[in-house]
């Protein structure tokens, strides 16, 4: 059964869906659990369930940009006697899907729905996606007020421009007068680090390493919501920072990858996996970093808690990278109006490495360790390379942006003066471009400024012959 009626999933994605919905680890424990997993997308790009997908990952931080290639499961599973099954036993699950990241409001969604929905079946879930349907789409930096099943959910989406730190109860909730009282979510997706990361808080800093190198770590635990907790909390851990390998908050021996990610002939993938079932204690055992939590009583156990690889004394990285980019932006003078913008200098591992001497972390931080090693295996990592990439797109946008302000501070009119029409005709078709990649890839620039440039492009063509006029104008 699946809600939308119209929404396409293939075959092996409903598969995945299935396996990945149960537990798979024997379980006698009666109840409602709940958990979360996430599985790769087959069989090419779907279109976007919003137009504005484009402009949601823009404005929302990079943790939480909407997945283009993967899928999020968030799972409510009961589990109870019932003599009227041939088993004995009823067991469902009810599943919402998402490319969004967003575990604290759809768990907080199925714990309202699925009660409800395993006593009265397909009605109430229909009914339930009627409301849905009725959503507005999430839009960074808003209040939502999300009416589902007699309640009001209320819940702010976090923006790109929030201050770390900051509370999102304190960033303007809307204050309305709701009736009935909102149900009012303090997080529409952060785990409670602190209740997660309890059992293993000693090795805490040898864990956020290993994830900040994107090393492989498989969480082995006795149910799929300490495993899956386990991963999401791991991973996002680095925030503001974002994990940029693969990670599998509850992982199953039927899942399509499994042969991928077990077999012995190569290097295990840079992935997190949680897991549940014994056997891949014995299939995984040459897995570098192994972390077991919770009451692990199998057969076979490992001997200890924490499994890794020595990291000779790795400590925390800082926002040095950050102070080095910046420096790579060439001078606001260097930009002139009728010359292409400059571009940002390459990133010199050596030359950074060289500023650390003098503004390195262990000048303030009270850790000792290998700084420079850290930052050498880090420079290596997918991490950095998400990093990197993101930011230089950001700053290339960012002189593109500056180069446009400048044309609008420039006197055309004077240097029109000793041009050709051949330079001149180029410089408008320039313009023009510049103007369609600025609206097309949302440029950091004031509208105003972009009307500027459209008046700048109107006053050069009537300075010319009639003929090219009614050419430009045609094109």
């Amino acid at each position: 059964l699946v809600y939308p009626h119209d929404y396409r999933l293939t075959e092996k994605e409903k598969t995945s869906i299935c396996y990945l919905s149960f537990p798979d680890s024997y379980s006698g424990g009666l109840g409602d659990t709940q958990f979360s997993f996430r599985f790769r997308q087959s069989g090419g790009r779907r279109t976007a369930p919003f137009e504005d997908d484009g402009k949601y990952n823009r404005e929302a931080p990079v943790t939480l940009q909407r997945e283009s290639a993967h899928y999020f499961g968030y799972v409510y599973f009961r589990q109870v006697k019932d003599s009227s099954v041939k088993r004995g036993y009823f067991q469902k699950s009810l599943v919402l899907v998402s490319r969004l990241p967003y575990g604290n409001l759809f768990q907080s969604l199925l714990q309202l729905i699925a009660p409800e929905y395993f006593d009265k079946s397909d009605p109430c879930l229909e009914a339930v996606c009627n409301e849905m349907d009725q959503w507005p789409a999430p839009m960074p930096g808003q209040t939502l007020n999300l009416p589902v099943m007699g309640i009001v959910m209320q819940v702010r989406i976090p923006s790109r421009v929030d201050k770390p730190g900051s509370s999102p109860m304190k960033q303007q909730l809307n204050q309305e007068n709701l009736l009935p009282a909102p149900l009012v979510l303090p997080s529409v997706h952060e785990l409670d680090l602190f209740t997660c990361f309890q059992p293993v808080l000693i090795h805490i800093q040898m864990l956020w390493e290993l994830v900040l190198l994107g090393e492989p770590v498989v969480v082995m635990a006795p149910s799929p919501t300490v495993a899956s907790e386990m991963v999401l909390a791991l991973t996002s851990s680095l925030a503001p920072l974002k994990y940029c390998c693969d990670y599998r908050p509850y992982f199953t021996i039927h899942d399509s990858e499994f042969k991928e990610y077990t077999t012995r002939t190569q290097a295990p993938p840079n992935i997190v996996l949680g897991v549940t079932n014994p056997f891949f204690i014995k299939t995984l055992q040459h897995w570098p970093h192994i972390l077991r939590v919770g009451e692990l009583k199998m057969s076979g156990d490992l001997p200890k808690q924490v499994k890794v690889k020595k990291l000779a004394k790795l400590k925390t990285l800082d926002t040095k990278p950050e102070h080095y980019i910046a420096s790579l932006m060439p001078l606001q003078r260097a930009i002139t109006p009728w010359k292409n913008p400059p571009q940002i200098r390459p990133f010199r591992q050596e030359e950074f490495m060289k500023t650390l001497e003098h503004a390195g972390p262990q000048l303030t931080c009270v850790l000792k360790g290998d700084w420079l090693g850290l930052y050498r295996r880090f420079f290596k990592s997918p991490n950095f390379d998400g990093w990197y990439r993101q930011r230089y797109k950001e700053v290339t946008q960012k002189l593109e942006a500056l180069h446009l302000e400048t044309i609008c501070e420039a006197n055309i009119v004077a240097w029109m003066k000793d041009k050709s029409e051949v330079e001149i005709v180029d410089l408008v078709l320039k313009l023009r471009e510049k103007l369609v990649r600025a609206r097309c890839h949302h440029l950091p620039v004031k509208e105003e400024t972009l009307k500027r440039v459209s008046l700048y492009i109107e006053t050069i063509i009537n300075s010319l012959p009639d003929d090219l006029q009614a050419v430009l104008h045609h094109h």
